[in-house]
């Protein structure tokens, strides 16, 4: 319902485009090949200035906002329980380098790297969110995507990492429609946006070759960074297990969400 009503108040917004904007796109994803019953979705949001662009999850936006607030005033709070994305995507004006930021295991990860698709432009159009939307098509992390954009919204940008075209990304799918985003709403941003900073992650910089290699050793042993941190422990019950077995433990769940896991968005990152 609170969704409902998000999206109900960004269609109602009129909006100039010589403002601020945030467009709300519903991002809907099979995480597991093997189960395309199990379908997850998620509005992501991207706040577009003169400056630069920033696409990020709406609930993790929210979490990180409360949890900052509340470390302000001396609170410890915990987020949700909830799946969230964690992916944001910064897009500099007129620039083909982005900067992606992504959090595996404990550290978080401010990834550059440049973004140079090549769209093959296609005369069929749609109408989507009462926007005239023309067809495109592209390749881009190991699969085919379709794209429509608008040029009556002549911005040149989109969802998740994808830009470029001569208008705004409306909608983009891939061929096997395993990842969908499409825009829902769009009102305009008063205020300079500025994204809740935790500081509850150790930082890494790095460019997007090192960051392959970094996500493809993860994604085989993605505690390896946690090996000798848990210590032998009595619990409520008076079960006594070693560190050892506690590390054992919890890296079998990790592993088990990981093979679940198996349909990313760039699906060439699980290759060999």
């Amino acid at each position: 319902m609170k969704t409902i009503q998000l999206l109900t108040f960004v269609l109602l917004t009129n909006f100039l485009f010589g403002q601020d904007k945030q467009f709300f796109y519903e991002y809907r994803h099979l995480p597991d090949s093997v189960n395309r019953e199990k379908i997850e979705s998620e509005i992501m949001a991207l706040n577009v200035n003169k400056l630069k662009s920033e696409f990020y999850s709406v609930d993790k936006y929210i979490s990180d906002s409360t949890l900052l607030a509340d470390s302000n005033k001396g609170v410890f709070s915990m987020p949700p329980n909830k799946v969230m994305n964690n992916d944001r995507i910064i897009k500099p004006a007129n620039s083909k380098s982005i900067e992606y930021i992504t959090i595996l295991s404990d550290t978080k990860y401010f990834v550059s790297q440049k973004i140079d698709l090549k769209w093959d432009i296609i005369p069929e159009f749609e109408s989507i969110l009462g926007y005239k939307a023309q067809k495109a098509t592209t390749e881009f992390g190991g699969r085919k995507w379709i794209a429509w954009f608008s040029e009556e919204i002549p911005i040149q940008d989109g969802p998740y990492k994808f830009c470029g075209l001569p208008g705004l990304i409306v909608k983009i799918e891939d061929m096997g429609k395993n990842h969908i985003y499409e825009l829902k709403g769009i009102k305009n941003s008063e205020t300079d946006f500025e994204y809740p900073e935790l500081n509850n992650f150790r930082i890494m910089k790095v460019n997007y070759p090192k960051y392959v290699k970094v996500y493809k050793k993860y994604r085989k042993n993605p505690m390896a960074d946690q090996i000798g941190m848990f210590p032998d422990q009595t619990d409520s019950n008076g079960v006594f297990r070693t560190g050892a077995e506690i590390f054992r433990a919890n890296e079998k769940i990790v592993l088990e969400r990981l093979s679940k896991d198996n349909n990313i968005i760039e699906i060439d990152l699980l290759k060999k």
